[in-house]
């Protein structure tokens, strides 16, 4: 009984996710184009930190039930879960033309702050109050400033939109709000069926939590790589990355500083290869289906990795 309930969980999940993502999507690429502005900042912003809802939520409960490993697993584990299979994924079902503003700009940021991190986690193994103010300062920064270029960076080549605002944000809202609940159910099954597996909280946090909450990003960015929506599908990813370590990593610790095992550093130290691999290789090359399976393979590797440490 347990099992089956487990799994309808799951499955109940994946379809609000599916429908939420599409109804995000819409409602955000709408008034993207509504307000002038590039699907780009609005895939930063708005998509990235709705999709990431469920990270803040499962991170913020963990930092104050004490559950440290959870709080950074769950963090550290979508972010890589993010680059590797939601990029991954999202190139295979459409080759993905990267806005030059997000290789320049915002993939070198989310790479500086996976090496901010690690510093952190370098020294004591903990992230301190002040560490976590630090955090959202930089956050803070970098909201400002992408906010600040979002007039500079106005979307003159899509269609004019025809929906009214109160069409566009109802299903904007309708979206985040299925998705989270799509998000949290999945996390809920694949939490039980974890348990009855036998893992450890450790390995369901960097794993079957991580990817339960990032659900929420591969929907979206499945769905707007599969309209064309190049630069919501991955300013969602790269945007998703810096609101869970900046943000929700910052909240978390400043509500409890989190304290965790040697593990946690070799996982950041991970993050911050992968992401700056793979930038490197999107600069040089587009990000088509076969830098997409590479992306995936690379992902089983490290999920191996940490089932058998």
């Amino acid at each position: 009984m347990n099992w089956i309930l487990s799994i309808l969980l799951i499955l109940a999940g994946f379809l609000c996710l599916v429908k939420g993502a599409d109804w995000f999507v819409d409602g955000a690429s709408g008034l993207a184009k509504k307000w002038g502005v590039s699907a780009l900042v609005i895939g930063l912003t708005i998509v990235a930190f709705g999709t990431s809802a469920p990270e803040l939520a499962v991170s913020m409960t963990a930092a104050l039930e004490g559950a440290n490993e959870i709080a950074v697993g769950n963090v550290v584990g979508s972010n890589i879960f993010n680059l590797l299979v939601v990029a991954g994924l999202s190139a295979c079902i459409y080759p993905l033309v990267i806005d030059p503003v997000l290789l320049k700009r915002d993939w070198p940021l989310s790479n500086i702050a996976a090496l901010v991190l690690t510093l952190m986690l370098l020294g004591d193994q903990t992230i301190t109050r002040w560490e976590g103010f630090l955090l959202l300062v930089l956050f803070a920064g970098m909201l400002v400033k992408q906010l600040s270029k979002a007039k500079k960076e106005k979307d003159k080549e899509s269609k004019p939109e025809v929906r009214s605002y109160p069409v566009l944000i109802l299903l904007l809202m309708a979206g985040i709000i299925t998705i989270v609940i799509g998000g949290k159910l999945a996390v809920e099954g694949a939490r039980r069926l974890a348990l009855l597996l036998g893992w450890s909280q450790t390995l369901i946090g960097l794993t079957i939590v991580a990817i339960g909450t990032s659900l929420p990003e591969l929907m979206t960015s499945i769905i707007a790589a599969r309209k064309g929506e190049n630069e919501i599908a991955m300013g969602n990813v790269i945007g998703s990355n810096l609101f869970n370590i900046l943000c929700i990593l910052g909240l978390s610790s400043v509500v409890h500083p989190i304290t965790v095992q040697p593990t946690a550093i070799y996982d950041s130290l991970i993050l911050m290869g992968v992401s700056t691999f793979y930038w490197i290789l999107a600069k040089r090359f587009q990000l088509d289906r076969k830098l997409g399976i590479c992306m995936i393979f690379t992902y089983i590797l490290y999920t191996i990795y940490i089932v058998f440490r």
